[in-house]
């Protein structure tokens, strides 16, 4: 047997493998962890020396509009590829939205960075900057959220102190209405609005489960549907069932195609009382039941629900993305 094929077989020579394989990709991670922070803050660093030569009267009767423009042509000729017009606008954009670079997070490409910097609203910014950071979102989890308008989505009935909280913090989850959305956006379905029944709805959300979870948010476990739940010898089935990891509960979802009625709400209590009672275990908190019906009465919802179990939701669902402008302007309101 030859040497090579000795020591191939040796487990302290595969273990020596493994550590200096580990170890170079540590190395090559720092190393590109380390590139991309200085890109991102050389960035900053060209799009703070752009708006400060900007900000000379002078310079700016001179230069003018035109002053990218020249830019983009000078600083290719003499660094090579990386300053486009677009790309200087938003290094500019980038070092107006945050002044203090410190602010912004290492751990964030410049892609990352561009698609934060180029939101309007300064808790809309906060809010994407932070959550992306807590959840390691990738550019393109990052853009679905902003197209679903996550921010908005979950402000909506919060004061303004909750607001500003979740604009610095991102999406703590602390307690249920941390979790719990207003409205939720089906919209990767594709059901016909007009023709459709529960059960439709329930096989749609489980073919197209990981949007579905996604949509619910952070912490949601499946766990079954159509969850069989014995009462005194008769038989109930909630529709769907997860386990929320962070706060340590089940949650249950009953779903409507149309408006929901007094009688959903007290369906649901009975569920939440079994869950309680019979299925939780030790150290798992109170369940929480979401009632996601197409139409919600405000009104009836407030009396059918006083003095009610506090872990009941009853929230709506579309299958559209919601308007994003209407958002801002239902959220403008609160604040």
């Amino acid at each position: 047997m030859s040497k090579v094929s000795k020591l191939s077989s040796d487990k302290k020579y595969d273990s020596l493998i493994k550590q200096i394989s580990l170890a170079v990709k540590e190395a090559k991670r720092r190393v590109a962890t380390a590139i991309n922070e200085a890109l991102v803050e050389t960035y900053w660093t060209v799009g703070k020396h752009i708006v400060e030569f900007e900000q000379d009267g002078n310079a700016r009767a001179k230069y003018g509009e035109q002053l990218l423009v020249n830019l983009s042509k000078d600083l290719t000729i003499s660094l090579g590829k990386g300053f486009s017009k677009s790309n200087l606008f938003n290094m500019r954009l980038f070092y107006t939205r945050f002044p203090i670079f410190q602010t912004v997070s290492g751990k964030l490409s410049w892609s990352h960075v561009i698609e934060i910097a180029n939101i309007d609203n300064k808790l809309e910014r906060d809010f994407y900057l932070a959550e992306t950071t807590n959840e390691n979102w990738s550019v393109r989890e990052l853009r679905l959220q902003k197209e679903r308008g996550l921010f908005m989505q979950l402000a909506l009935g919060k004061s303004k102190k909750q607001i500003l909280s979740l604009a610095k913090h991102g999406n703590i989850i602390e307690k249920p209405e941390d979790t719990i959305k207003d409205t939720y956006t089906l919209d990767f379905l594709n059901i016909p609005e007009l023709k459709y029944s529960e059960p439709t709805l329930e096989d749609a959300l489980i073919k197209n489960l990981e949007h579905f979870l996604l949509e619910l948010g952070k912490g949601f476990a499946f766990i079954g549907r159509q969850y069989r739940l014995t009462v005194n010898n008769t038989n109930y089935y909630a529709d769907l069932v997860f386990y929320h990891t962070i706060l340590k509960c089940y949650v249950v979802i009953d779903l409507k195609i149309g408006k929901v009625k007094q009688e959903d709400i007290g369906q649901m209590n009975l569920y939440l009382g079994y869950f309680a009672i019979d299925q939780n275990n030790d150290g798992d908190n109170p369940p929480i039941g979401i009632i996601l019906a197409k139409e919600k009465d405000e009104v009836m919802v407030q009396y059918a629900m006083y003095g009610n179990n506090n872990n009941l939701f009853v929230s709506k669902y579309q299958f559209y993305l919601p308007d994003l402008d209407e958002l801002r302007n239902l959220l403008s309101k609160q604040t």
